[in-house]
């Protein structure tokens, strides 16, 4: 069960009131209510948050670290509310993106619609190239920001966190591993072949570090440039691949792909958004960044990346949760 934006909301009145009663009457809900959301969350997060005093509940180590993290949280999502109230403004402007494969293939198209929708008079140009290419066009000044998921060390590139994704392995549903959940690194590489993206992209260069203790177990038999030649080959039964969680997104629901996590290697990654140092953001552009923040805040947002309606959803949700 993932977080919910209402157990962080009971956490916090929690922590501020220090007692259960006082928490369940500011947020008008049952004490019952408070305890169960509280204990759920306690489990989720794999130890208490409080110390028990009598009938008061003071922070404990843990949840004195919880407590900023979750207010940060509900702040942005209170943001995402400020972009869809004003369905009816006359925002104007130009934003003119570059993203890598993954993120602007697979992640920033319906997070535009969404945001147009709302916003019709912004002009919207995003361009996409792999994490090498689209530093260096922000570098140059010929993009206003950057999406990324590879490694950028430009001293003159600002990058702040957006989310996290992770790596997984993609297998055709008749694949001899298609039936397992996990793939174990120290056992199941042999007798398979692999489809990789090509040099330069961020995929491949986090794979080969993270993978760098088995990369002589890999037989690589071709290599793509992208990831939807990539899930083509494997679902005709050519090999398995390393992709992102969010390129399957919609042939995992259909059946036509299965995704196994890494066991045994962290396969996750930090995606982040990049910028030229001491470059200006127009008023259209702090918006756009204030409404992509949704995807660093929902547990759900892979989910709503196989259906643009799925996301209308989600972001109806985050609103009406805050009202």
């Amino acid at each position: 069960m993932a977080i919910t934006l209402r157990q962080l909301e009971i956490f916090i009145a929690v922590a501020e009131t220090a007692q259960v009663t006082k928490a369940s009457k500011k947020l008008f809900v049952t004490q019952s209510a408070v305890s169960m959301a509280l204990a759920e969350l306690e489990n989720q997060l794999g130890g208490s948050l409080f110390d028990r005093h009598g009938r008061s509940l003071l922070l404990n180590e843990r949840g004195r670290y919880l407590l900023p993290l979750s207010k940060e949280i509900l702040s942005r999502v209170g943001n995402v509310e400020n972009v869809m109230s004003q369905m009816n403004d006359t925002l104007t402007g130009n934003i003119c993106l570059v993203a890598s494969t993954t993120v602007g293939d697979y992640i920033l198209p319906y997070l535009i619609g969404a945001f147009k929708r709302m916003h019709p008079h912004v002009h919207i140009r995003m361009l996409v190239h792999h994490t090498r290419y689209a530093e260096s066009l922000v570098l140059d000044g010929k993009v206003d920001i950057g999406f990324v998921e590879g490694q950028v060390n430009n001293p003159d590139t600002v990058k702040r966190l957006w989310f996290e994704d992770e790596l997984v392995v993609i297998a055709g549903p008749m694949d001899p591993l298609s039936h397992k959940q996990s793939f174990d690194v120290k056992t199941d590489f042999a007798n398979t072949r692999w489809i990789m993206r090509e040099e330069g992209s961020g995929t491949v260069a986090i794979f080969r570090e993270k993978l760098k203790n088995y990369l002589n177990q890999i037989n690589v038999i071709m290599e793509m440039g992208h990831p939807e030649s990539i899930k083509r080959a494997v679902e005709s039964g050519v090999g398995l691949a390393c992709l992102s969680s969010f390129t399957a997104c919609r042939e995992v629901e259909h059946g036509w792909l299965k995704t196994l996590q890494f066991e045994g290697v962290d396969m996750k990654r930090k995606l982040h958004i990049i910028s030229r140092r001491n470059s200006k953001k127009n008023d259209a552009l702090k918006e756009f960044l204030n409404f992509c923040d949704i995807m660093s805040v929902s547990a759900k947002a892979h989910v709503c990346l196989s259906s643009p309606w799925k996301l209308q959803s989600l972001l109806a949700k985050n609103t009406s949760r805050k009202k």
